[in-house]
């Protein structure tokens, strides 16, 4: 059994220094009117100073009340203010340890350390706003290092208790340091571009919110705005000027959030540090990457760039802190996810035809019928404004073209024998690569007018991530082949001519088909959503079925996948292997 703490530990008491100052935009608006009831009066000064002063004693007894303490295999956070409540986080839970050091926090030596359970989604199970650095990184080692033994039911290590000297910088390896100068791809990725509209709307909030406080008053705003629209010139410019400022204000906010980007591999943690202003730690437990997401834009795909997402199990607030790579070249993140997480070895495997014609129909016949309309409108009427919208109509017709034939080379699915890899976008073309043993199921979706291309689309469904990856528009012979691939132990049962009856077939058809065993019958084809499968018809024209790893089932945490500690998935089940006799069930949905 580990060694408990020698006593239960406060906050730095330099926290009580940051508390009152965020409270200030909160009381900024109650002291302005108690100085203007007052008339700035010697009593107005008075009650506004009584005012800071029970900021200041809230502020201290709120501190003085909470306290923390790791005992044994748990974390206890105890507050005691009005009614005592404890808040208890076991070790096994922790899925990371998140340290982050705002501005206000670095400037008195200080840091906030969040920890993520995967059980409350995106907000962090616990939180101490107030530790000195050397106190957050012996925390973080010790609630990391004692997690992991206790969920794999090894007893841990004794670790540094508080009366120890802070303990030193964790020895790990660095993956990549990512230089500076990438950071100028930050505007391609699209984030952040809208910053200046958002700060002249921000500005035009607080005119009118605080405008009679401030002496100018809300009719000398709407007396500004009136004025504005009266020279539309004017305001045109200052929209010109909103969007040349874009790409810089974007790069900007891109930089401080990215900056300094480090990824490490610590401890059996992959650790990502960035930031300039709050510099953020975000350590994610290796044993739980399941795979990884490689995301890129149009721009991006135009510069040979791609930003990486982990997929991770139990993991909340997964689009931050699962980011592996910011904006980085793409061999350089092929390389860095295959040393990280492990490569993918394979190529993707070309959707049929039809789905070509399926994404060319989609960009350009809405175009194409607006345009008809608008021209029709205009022998109708005789008013040349139709122009305006037909010339336009016909031009994204026309870039239509080149845009679903792109959108249809993007699309792909593959397998190298570990890794299931899918990938479909063009304005923002995702690949994600899954590990084989995180595929807890397979659901095939067809819509109306995939039934009419004779398509459909093949989910995997993966305990980790989004929940599930799609191929979109596979043929009927890639909707088989795939999951018999990856997972045949568990689903080759359920297919047409394996013998058994009264099985939820996934869509089978005669080309492609696995073959039969030996002495069992051969079956008919069946089609997902026909009469003879059991499939669920949500709705009047989408048709879904579903089969389900047979060793799936409810578990603890969000987002865990089926598995074992050791040869496993994590989560102390033995995962599907290629060894592993076929059994189960499955379940139609």
């Amino acid at each position: 059994m580990a060694r408990e703490s020698v006593a239960p530990l406060r906050l730095s008491p330099k926290v009580l220094l940051i508390d009152p100052v965020r409270m200030l935009p909160s009381l900024l608006l109650p002291l302005v009117g108690v100085l203007f009831v007052g008339g700035f009066s010697g009593r107005s000064y008075v009650w506004a100073a009584v005012g800071l002063a029970g900021t200041v004693a809230f502020a201290v007894v709120r501190w003085a009340t909470l306290t923390y303490e790791v005992l044994g295999d748990r974390l206890e956070i105890r507050r005691s203010l009005v009614s005592r409540s404890v808040r208890t986080i076991p070790l096994e839970r922790i899925r990371g340890v998140d340290v982050s050091t705002p501005p206000l926090h670095r400037v008195l030596g200080l840091t906030v350390l969040k920890i993520d359970t995967g059980a409350s989604g995106g907000d962090e199970e616990g939180k101490l706003d107030g530790v000195t650095p050397g106190e957050a990184e012996r925390l973080k080692a010790v609630l990391l290092r004692r997690a992991r033994p206790a969920a794999a039911g090894v007893p841990a290590s004794a670790g540094p208790l508080a009366g120890e000297a802070p303990a030193a910088r964790r020895s790990g390896r660095t993956i990549i340091e990512v230089p500076r100068v990438w950071l100028l791809y930050g505007p391609l990725s699209g984030a952040y571009l809208l910053t200046p509209f958002a700060l002249a709307g921000g500005a035009v909030g607080l005119a009118f919110q605080w405008g009679n406080d401030l002496g100018f008053g809300r009719d000398a705003a709407w007396t500004a705005g009136e004025w504005l629209w009266r020279h539309p010139y004017l305001l045109l410019g200052v929209a010109v000027l909103l969007v040349l400022a874009m790409p810089f204000a974007g790069g900007l906010m891109y930089a401080v959030f990215n900056w300094d980007f480090r990824l490490m591999e610590r401890d059996g943690y992959l650790v990502a540090e960035r930031g300039l202003v709050n510099r953020r730690s975000v350590s994610l437990e290796s044993r739980r990457v399941r795979g990884y997401e490689i995301v890129e834009g149009f721009a991006e795909r135009w510069a040979g760039v791609v930003r990486v997402w982990a997929i991770v199990t139990g993991l909340g607030d997964s689009s931050t802190r699962g980011q592996l790579l910011p904006d980085v070249p793409r061999p350089v993140a092929f390389r860095v996810t295959a040393d990280a997480v492990g490569p993918y070895r394979a190529g993707l495997r070309p959707h049929p035809p039809v789905a070509r014609n399926r994404r060319l129909f989609r960009a350009v016949f809405p175009w194409a019928a607006l345009t008809v309309l608008a021209v029709l409108a205009e022998a109708v009427t005789g008013s040349p404004l139709w122009w305006f919208l037909a010339v336009p109509a016909l031009l994204l017709a026309l870039v239509g073209v080149p845009l679903g034939i792109d959108r249809y080379r993007s699309l792909g699915h593959g397998y190298d024998g570990v890794r299931l890899a899918v990938r479909s976008g063009s304005l923002r073309r995702s690949q994600a690569v899954v590990e084989r043993r995180a595929v807890v199921g397979w659901r095939v979706r067809q819509t109306w007018f995939q039934r009419r291309a004779g398509v459909f689309t093949l989910i995997a469904g993966v305990g980790a991530g989004k929940g599930g990856y799609e191929a979109v528009d596979v043929s009927r012979e890639q909707v088989v082949a795939l999951p018999v691939e990856v997972t045949p132990d568990w689903v080759t049962p359920f297919l047409p001519g394996a013998g058994s009856e009264g099985r939820s077939s996934v869509v089978a058809g005669s080309e492609g088909r696995p073959p039969a065993r030996a002495g069992s019958q051969e079956q008919p084809p069946v089609v997902a959503g026909s009469e003879e499968s059991p499939s669920v018809v949500a709705g009047s024209g989408e048709r879904s079925s579903a089969v389900a790893r047979p060793e799936a089932r409810p578990h603890a945490g969000a987002g865990d996948a089926p598995g074992g500690a050791v040869g496993g998935d994590g989560a102390g089940l033995p995962r599907a292997s290629d060894d592993q006799a076929p059994g189960g069930g499955a379940s139609a949905s």
